[in-house]
């Protein structure tokens, strides 16, 4: 069955590569020969017709393994349904895999032409020339192919992945990745797909299971869907909602803790407390009279700290260093962010604590953007973007931690557990100050849900973030101050 992905309404499960391979081979042990192919370009023929209906001329540009073998029954179908349909076949026809070969004996035993050239009057690209066997860079003469096809201002449907686009990363590497209009996975969607460069060169994500049940334990990851967020009972008060203590905002930088704290009140925490570390303890937030500032050293009194959700390192500065001992090992529930990130990435003794917090029951939440995480792992920002899944699940085990690596297709980690891939969210959200926005949301989010663990306030946390940056005009960036608000609206 065909299913449109985005704008998210339910998670699914992602496979990567390996996991692919093995639903394809388990299915096709059960179903006659050539089924799964005949499945999958059946399907990709009715998308090509629903969302290019008036396209009369049809390019198929396959390649010489199993995808191009879908592109040229996807052939066979458009033809047969009156399209003019040529296929530039990339590949050695006598050199195809068993199916895929069929595919091509009965393409050309109805008509379908061969020509590699793209017709002028083309109104369609079927991208059918790598799918997920493409393991190694793309080689020259192809990536001058994918630059053709990128450059010809020809709508594009690709087949399971856009060609060149690493299926189980998503980190395209160099130009020669195809820029889809409509992608159509086949089979079991891949991570791919949602995170890195994916979003980019994907387009509209469509998912066919070709009639084969998945096995949600086998998968490598998950899509997440909507948040479950509680409707309020008459009797609760501000009390069933909890404490949130907002630490960061050194000279200079207090903005940052005072968006934190505005987006912990917006998501519903029954009190927020900023305590400001550059001396501006005084006084009330005017656009926020209902935040209370409080000095840092009264917030970080091991019995508070206890009992409440603290948001740490906001515009810390080096300064934030100094109250992290405290921080680490008294929050009940503990949400870290920017500046308290560079500090443990840089203290030993630092990263220690965090990592001693599990043990002892205390949840936390890191936050890093990919060069935070570089840091945190020793490596460097383009390690971490290499294969997102990977690093967020890597440093969620190194420090014991839920991990919500942020960027496109925002990965939580929690150790033991299916990784999460956030689908919301655009580039309105690359503005200063909409990650300190993200980390009070999630603060006050798991706050106001005293029954959420920390990966089900991270995971909701950032699928709302995600949501409230498309529910404007998709031109303009977002303010962080008017994110709050949004969120709000997100929310609703």
């Amino acid at each position: 069955m065909l299913h449109r992905v985005l704008p998210s309404e339910r998670a699914w499960p992602l496979y990567d590569t390996a996991a692919t391979r093995a639903r394809e081979q388990a299915a096709q042990s059960e179903l006659p020969p050539h089924t799964l192919m005949e499945r999958a370009g059946l399907a990709a023929a009715r998308l090509a017709l629903a969302t290019a209906p008036h396209a009369r001329v049809v390019w198929v540009a396959a390649g010489g393994g199993n995808n191009g073998g879908d592109g040229l029954i996807v052939a066979r179908h458009l033809a047969a349904a009156g399209k003019q349909v040529s296929v530039g076949l990339f590949g050695d026809p006598a050199r195809l895999p068993a199916d895929a070969r069929h595919a091509y004996d009965t393409a050309a035993a109805a008509g379908v032409r061969f020509d590699q050239a793209l017709p002028d009057d083309a109104g369609l690209i079927v991208d059918a020339l790598l799918g997920i066997g493409a393991q190694q860079p793309v080689r020259a003469e192809m990536a001058r192919l994918i630059e053709r096809i990128n450059a010809c201002g020809v709508p594009v449907l690709a087949l399971d992945l856009p060609s060149g686009l690493p299926a189980d990363t998503g980190a395209a590497r160099g130009r020669a990745v195809v820029r889809a209009d409509h992608t159509l996975s086949l089979l079991s969607l891949k991570p791919g797909l949602f995170t890195a460069d994916g979003r980019d060169h994907a387009g509209q994500v469509w998912f066919d299971d070709l009639s084969v049940d998945a096995a949600a334990q086998d998968a490598t990851a998950i899509l997440a869907g909507p948040p479950r967020v509680a409707l309020r009972r008459h009797v609760q008060h501000k009390g069933s909602f909890g404490d949130v203590l907002v630490i960061g905002g050194a000279a200079g930088m207090g903005g940052a803790a005072a968006l934190a704290a505005r987006a912990a009140s917006a998501a519903g925490a029954g009190r927020v407390f900023l305590g400001r570390l550059g001396g501006a303890d005084r006084g009330f937030d005017e656009l926020r009279p209902e935040l209370m500032l409080r000095p840092a050293a009264e917030l970080v009194q091991p019995m508070r700290l206890a009992r409440a959700t603290v948001v740490c390192g906001c515009g810390g500065g080096q300064v934030i260093a100094e109250w992290l001992p405290a921080v680490l090992a008294h929050a009940m529930k503990l949400v870290l962010d920017a500046d308290a990130l560079n500090a443990i990435a840089a203290a030993p003794a630092l990263r220690a604590l965090l990592a001693g917090r599990a043990a002892r029951g205390l949840p936390s939440v890191v936050t890093p953007h990919p060069l935070e995480a570089a840091r945190l792992l020793g490596s460097s920002a383009a390690d971490v973007q290499a294969d997102r899944l990977r690093a967020a699940t890597r440093l969620a085990q190194s420090l014991s931690v839920s991990v919500l690596l942020k960027g496109s297709g925002t990965v939580i980690a929690t150790p033991g557990q299916q990784p999460i891939i956030n689908p919301t969210g655009n580039a309105r959200l690359g503005s200063a100050g909409s990650g300190d926005v993200l980390a009070g949301w999630l603060g006050g989010l798991w706050s106001a849900h005293a029954d959420w663990s920390a990966t089900e306030a991270a995971a909701a946390a950032a699928w709302l973030h995600g949501r409230a940056a498309e529910l404007g005009d998709q031109r303009l960036p977002l303010a962080a101050s008017a994110l709050v608000d949004a969120l709000a609206d997100a929310l609703r």
